[in-house]
């Protein structure tokens, strides 16, 4: 049988439950499990694809297609399995289900109560994955904080689910904060107290406390939670602040997390946990041999979970080139200035990446930096916008074209080089119509994108409206923008590579969705690498971005 844990979390937001049940999965499964991570959100939107990036960071996208919470990225890079829609479940989609069903007249005229339609509906959401057959165990990560309204209905369904799967099946481990009073000196446990009793005000137990803290727990501390938090002494985690999230399974293993929640769930102890890969990686990642600086040109660099994929395939990509990368977030608005000043600004940088986004804010900035970096040889990634931004420079400053632009930042262009599809033009809808998920690419030989990829054939994933206009193919490619990997079924450009220069390539799929810490995604390998080439070497000497 599946067995199940939950992790909840209490005291405050952003204590890293992602992290925490991404670092258990990650042990669970070097000791031989088969394990995978849900991610229950209790907002009311049916999934993330149309919250802005300021309010949720980015939106983390599936093969399958889901636009999902960003957590599920953690999971993946984690785990180094893909996830799908089944390992998001939000409000949104839980009362959208049960009005569904209402409507069909499947509650046989019932009123339509909270308990116990929703909550059956949560109930069976969250056992979907474990009746699958797949996996020994599944852990959900329920969004939120205890205490929160919107919560309710997911502490109450995971009551019920622990009273009908038994305790031997169904685990709980809540994630806490101990606070540090520098005035006093000395940790203090009564917001983890409190939290606990709201929690089994709830009707729920946690079996594991796991304590975030900037200091050491002494033993006299683990003794107090555990006498009043109703645990075992054993089963209080010391979750010390770490130096980087990769620790974290490393520090959870010292912790014993991993042999607690087997013995709790009455599991056999299959092997020692076989950690070697991670271990080389964070060897690389801390002791690194080289720096390079790179400057991400997006739009909400305000805040980094906005782009949290793209910074995390960066330490990815880095460790495996044992390199430090030093990102350096540039607004896109601040570079819409005079040249001298955008000169000024990308000046000292290894290379730029251009990011995603939507809209015509800060598209002028992007269109700048990418003609600095394309006339000074300096390395360049762009990701889906960013690509696309790409395609409109070169228009503009090479080919001469007038008014070329995207008819997503200008609708009456006369030049329009990106443009909408033909099959979104009678969408009305925004959630969930946008071309989604993973498509195949095929890569023409001899191109940089092959010599990266060493394969002709790809799979990425996709989330955008708008495409090169392949009308203006032919033309691009004369001037020296080639499309170095194409749709095989819809001849779409999914790569264009610019002659003549050590590395300048935009793609309109996002690989950073696909990095994870044993299999680095090789565009972001190759980057980092033409970018420390550019910086040790002549910058006229051709770079090889070869995978080694």
């Amino acid at each position: 049988m599946t067995k199940y844990i939950f992790v909840t979390g209490g005291v405050t937001s952003s204590l890293g439950k992602g992290i925490i049940s991404a670092s258990l999965a990650k042990l669970l499964q070097a000791r031989g499990y088969k394990i995978t991570i849900q991610k229950f959100d209790p907002y009311i939107n049916v999934d993330p694809g149309t919250l802005n990036p300021y309010e949720h960071g980015e939106c983390f996208v599936t093969d399958d297609g889901a636009e999902t919470d960003l957590d599920l990225g953690h999971y993946e890079r984690f785990l180094n399995i893909p996830t799908s829609q089944a390992n998001n479940v939000t409000t949104g989609m839980i009362y959208q289900t049960v009005i569904n069903n209402e409507r069909r007249g499947d509650y046989l005229g019932k009123t339509v109560q909270v308990i116990p339609h929703v909550t059956n509906e949560i109930k069976r959401r969250a056992q979907l994955l474990g009746q699958s057959g797949d996996y020994d165990i599944v852990i959900t990560e329920i969004g939120g904080t205890v205490g929160d309204i919107e919560s309710l209905p997911y502490l109450e369904s995971l009551r019920q689910l622990r009273w009908e799967l038994g305790t031997d099946n169904c685990l709980v481990i809540h994630l806490t904060l101990i606070p540090y009073l520098r005035a006093a000196k000395e940790l203090k446990t009564k917001p983890t107290q409190h939290s606990v009793k709201e929690l089994q005000t709830n009707g729920i137990q946690p079996d594991i406390l796991v304590c975030r803290t900037e200091h050491s727990l002494s033993m006299s501390i683990r003794r107090k939670l555990a006498l009043f938090c109703n645990v075992e002494v054993s089963s209080v985690i010391e979750a010390i602040d770490a130096e980087t999230i990769y620790d974290v399974p490393i520090l959870m293993l010292k912790e014993k997390l991993d042999s607690t929640v087997i013995n709790k769930l009455r599991l056999a102890d299959k092997q020692a946990p076989n950690l070697k890969k991670w271990e080389t990686f964070l060897y690389k990642h801390k002791n690194p041999k080289r720096e390079v600086r790179i400057g991400l040109i997006g739009k909400y660099n305000e805040l980094q979970d906005a782009y949290k994929s793209i910074y995390e395939a960066f330490v990815h990509g880095g460790a495996m080139n044992e390199c430090r990368v030093i990102v350096e977030p540039i607004h896109s608005e601040a570079l819409e200035t005079n040249w001298d000043e955008v000169k000024a600004t990308l000046t000292g940088l290894h290379g730029i990446l251009v990011a995603p986004g939507f809209g015509e804010r800060g598209i002028e900035g992007k269109l700048k930096s990418i003609k600095y970096v394309r006339e000074n040889k300096i390395p360049f990634f762009g990701i889906c916008l960013g690509m696309q931004c790409a395609v409109v420079e070169f228009a503009q400053n090479v080919m001469e074209l007038e008014d070329a632009a995207s008819s997503e930042t200008n609708s009456k262009a006369k030049n329009p080089v990106i443009d909408l599809l033909p099959e979104q033009l009678s969408i009305t809808q925004k959630g969930g119509t946008m071309r989604l998920g993973a498509y195949e690419c095929e890569i023409k030989p001899a191109t940089m994108a092959y010599q990266v990829y060493q394969s002709a054939s790809i799979k990425e994933r996709h989330r955008h409206r708008y495409e090169f206009n392949n009308d203006y193919l032919e033309a691009i490619e004369s001037a020296g923008l080639k499309a170095t990997g194409v749709n095989p079924a819809t001849g779409l450009v999914e790569i264009v590579e610019l002659e003549g220069h050590p590395f300048f390539m935009g793609v309109q799929f996002h690989p950073e969705l696909k990095s994870t810490v044993e299999n680095p995604h090789p565009l972001f390998v190759a980057f980092i690498k033409a970018c420390a080439q550019y910086k040790y070497q002549a910058k006229t000497q051709t770079i090889d971005i070869a995978n080694n």
